[in-house]
């Protein structure tokens, strides 16, 4: 039954972008300022059905970053936690291949106002990287990082944004300083909304 459930839901996330309405559907996305916390006994929804978080730990502000094991593009294994010395924006997103995961790193990518110059942008999904590659390659995007959780879903376990429905992860927008702490978190309660990315891009520039 949960199997049936989940397969329904991605569907719906999908449909748009079959339907070639995807550019009027980024048009209508709206934001959502709000959080929830992330972790076992808390909840997204998707269309207000609640979907169950799920995972060993949940990522907090004033932590560090878990440590985790991503893949980046070329397959080759990245620790997200290594301190980079760098403020860093890292977008959460289910699936790139949905409208508003799409539009959510367009917008990190082409409205951070020149913070990609000091500030390390990364993107996290369960794609696989051959999937990140050719998104990035088709969107023309050079400035974010793509890593991938598909194997070991390391990164959903420890901070707590696995959506235990679906497999994938919660929609999500952290920003952490050059020791590798949380200084800004949002985990959007709504999956179907858009994060509050000027926010978490004010804060990114409060922290250089």
């Amino acid at each position: 039954m949960k199997h049936v459930i989940a397969t329904t839901i991605l569907c719906t996330m999908l449909a748009a972008c079959d339907s070639g309405e995807t550019n009027q559907v980024q048009a209508d996305l709206p934001v959502d300022k709000g959080s929830v916390n992330a972790g076992f006994g808390n909840s997204v929804t998707m269309k207000g059905e609640p979907l169950d978080l799920a995972g060993t730990g949940a990522i907090e502000v004033g932590q560090p970053l878990p440590s985790a094991i991503l893949a980046s593009n070329e397959l080759k294994p990245i620790n997200i936690a290594d301190a980079a010395q760098k403020v860093r924006i890292i977008s959460v997103v289910p699936s790139l291949d949905t409208p508003t995961c799409d539009k959510q790193t367009h917008e990190l990518s082409e409205e951070n106002n020149g913070l990609d110059k000091e500030v390390e942008l990364i993107t996290v999904s369960m794609d696989l990287p051959f999937a990140q590659s050719r998104f990035a390659k088709e969107a023309k995007i050079s400035n974010i990082t793509f890593l991938s959780d598909y194997k070991n879903r390391e990164f959903a376990d420890k901070s707590g944004l696995l959506i235990y429905p679906l497999s994938l992860l919660a929609r999500a927008v952290i920003v952490v300083d050059k020791d590798n702490v949380v200084r800004y978190l949002q985990v959007v309660p709504e999956l179907t909304a858009l994060p509050d990315m000027q926010a978490a891009m004010m804060a990114a520039r409060g922290l250089l």
